[in-house]
C-alpha cells in the first residue's frame, strides 16, 4: 500500500493558501504589513521588464491591492529591514533571513570566480580590494561610478567592465549591500554601514543554516520533493535537501496532478487534515515571475497550465506574445493576457486575450476580468483601458 494521496483540488487550495493567493487581497500594503507579507512569501523576485510595472510590483499588488510601487523603497532604502540579493535570481529578501545568506555568500565566492575568470573580462579580481577600499572611503556607488579608464561593454553581463564585475563580486559574497536604485541602477554601500551589527555578526555553523533554508522552504511551499525544496532558494544544494528530507521526520505523500498522475512529496504531519480557505472567485492577473509560476512544471502539474515567456522567440514564432500575464480565477489559470501600459498616451493597451481550453467567456467572468483591468490601469497610473474590438471584451472604456 502507498502513502496516503493529497487529491488535486485539495493540493490546488493548499498551493494557493501558502502563496497568499486564496484570499481576497486586502491589507495597506505598505510599512509592516508589506514586510509581513514578504516574509510569508519568502522572496519576491526582481525584474526590469516594464511592460505593465516591474514583475516585483506586480506580484505584491496582486496580494494587496492598495500597494504601488513607492510603497517598497522605504523597507529597501529607509528601514533596511529588506536586502536585495540572489535566491534563483535577483531577488528582494527579508534582512532577518541575513545570516542564513552567509551559507550562500561561502558558496558564491568559489563558484563566481571559478566561472567569471572564464566567463567574463579580464582583470576583475585586481580590482576587488581596491574597489572595497574605494567604497569604504568615499561611500556608495554604482558601476557608473567606477571603473575610469576601463573600456565599456556592449551591455551584457559577459562584457561588463573589470570594476563592474568586481562590484558584482563584492555584492554577490556579501561585501558590499545594495543601498538604493536610481532609475533602476544598483549603489552599493558596504554591508557594515547599511545593516545592524546584530544581523552581520552571527556564523550559523552549515547545518544550522541548511535547516533554516529547509524548513522554510516547506512551510511556504505546503508540500514539495526535496529538488524543489533544495530550487526554492537555490542555496541548499539538492543532496543537501535529500538528506534533510530523510531525517527531518517528514510525511512522505502522494500528490495528485490535474491529470491524476501521482508525484511522490514531502510534507508536514497533518497536510491532509487542513481546510485551507475556499479560493476567492475574484479573477486576479499575476506577473509571470509570480512565485506561485516560477516552477514551471509544477505549475502544469497541479493546474494544467503550460507557461512560457516568449521574450526571446522571434515575434513571428510566438505563440501568444512577448510577455502575456497569466490569469487566476478561483483555483484555476483560465487563461492570458497581452497588454502594455502606454504612458504617454495615459492608456492601458490590451491587444490580445486567449482563454484556456474549457473555459467559457461568460458575461460574468468578463465583467471580471474588465473591473481586473481597470484596478490594474489605476495601478499602473494610467487613465484608461483599451481593448482591441477583436477581442470581445470592449472597445474602450
Amino acid at each position: 500500500m502507498g502513502p496516503p494521496v493529497l487529491k488535486n483540488k485539495a493540493a490546488r487550495a493548499i498551493f494557493l493558501d501558502r502563496h497568499l493567493l486564496s484570499t481576497a487581497p486586502s491589507g495597506s500594503g505598505k510599512g509592516e504589513d508589506l514586510l509581513d507579507l514578504i516574509t510569508q512569501l519568502g522572496f519576491v523576485q526582481v525584474d526590469s521588464i516594464n511592460t505593465v510595472e516591474r514583475a516585483h510590483h506586480m506580484v505584491l499588488r496582486a496580494r494587496r491591492a492598495a500597494y504601488r510601487p513607492t510603497n517598497l523603497t522605504p523597507l529597501l532604502e529607509k528601514d533596511h529591514s529588506l536586502f536585495e540579493h540572489w535566491t534563483h535570481d535577483a531577488s528582494v529578501i527579508p534582512t532577518a533571513f541575513f545570516p542564513n545568506w552567509k551559507l550562500r555568500f561561502e558558496r558564491d565566492a568559489e563558484t563566481l570566480r571559478r566561472q567569471w575568470r572564464s566567463w567574463r573580462r579580464e582583470g576583475f579580481e585586481e580590482k576587488v580590494e581596491t574597489l572595497l577600499e574605494r567604497i569604504e572611503a568615499e561611500g556608495p556607488k554604482s558601476s557608473a561610478c567606477v571603473g575610469e579608464g576601463e573600456k565599456r561593454g556592449s551591455g551584457g553581463w559577459w562584457d561588463w567592465h573589470p570594476s563592474k564585475t568586481a562590484l558584482e563580486y563584492l555584492w554577490r559574497t556579501g561585501e558590499l549591500t545594495v543601498t538604493r536604485r536610481e532609475s533602476f541602477k544598483k549603489f552599493y554601500d558596504v554591508t557594515a554601514r547599511v545593516l545592524d551589527a546584530g544581523l552581520i555578526s552571527p556564523e550559523p555553523k552549515r547545518q544550522s543554516s541548511i535547516d533554516w533554508l529547509c524548513n522554510a522552504a516547506l512551510d511556504r511551499l505546503g508540500f514539495a520533493t526535496s529538488t524543489e525544496i533544495a530550487d526554492f532558494w537555490d542555496i541548499v544544494t539538492k543532496a543537501e535537501a535529500k538528506e534533510w528530507c530523510a531525517t527531518a521526520g517528514l510525511t512522505e505523500i502522494d500528490v495528485e496532478g490535474v491529470d491524476g498522475t501521482l508525484r511522490r512529496s514531502f510534507a508536514r504531519d497533518g497536510i491532509l487534515d487542513e481546510t485551507p480557505p475556499k479560493p476567492t472567485s475574484r479573477l486576479r492577473i499575476l506577473s509571470p515571475f509570480d512565485p506561485a509560476l516560477r516552477d514551471r512544471k509544477r505549475a502544469e502539474r497541479l493546474f494544467g497550465f503550460h507557461y512560457r515567456i516568449e521574450i526571446f522567440v522571434p515575434e513571428a514564432k510566438r505563440q501568444y506574445g512577448y510577455y502575456v500575464f497569466p490569469m487566476l480565477e478561483g483555483d484555476r489559470l483560465v487563461g492570458r493576457i497581452d497588454m502594455k501600459a502606454l504612458r504617454s498616451e495615459d492608456i492601458l493597451n490590451v491587444t490580445g486575450l486567449w482563454w484556456e481550453k474549457g473555459v467559457q467567456a461568460t458575461p460574468a467572468r468578463r465583467k471580471k476580468l474588465l473591473a481586473e483591468l481597470d484596478r490594474m490601469a489605476r495601478f499602473a497610473g494610467v487613465g484608461r483601458v483599451v481593448i482591441d474590438p477583436k477581442l470581445g471584451l470592449t472597445s474602450e472604456h
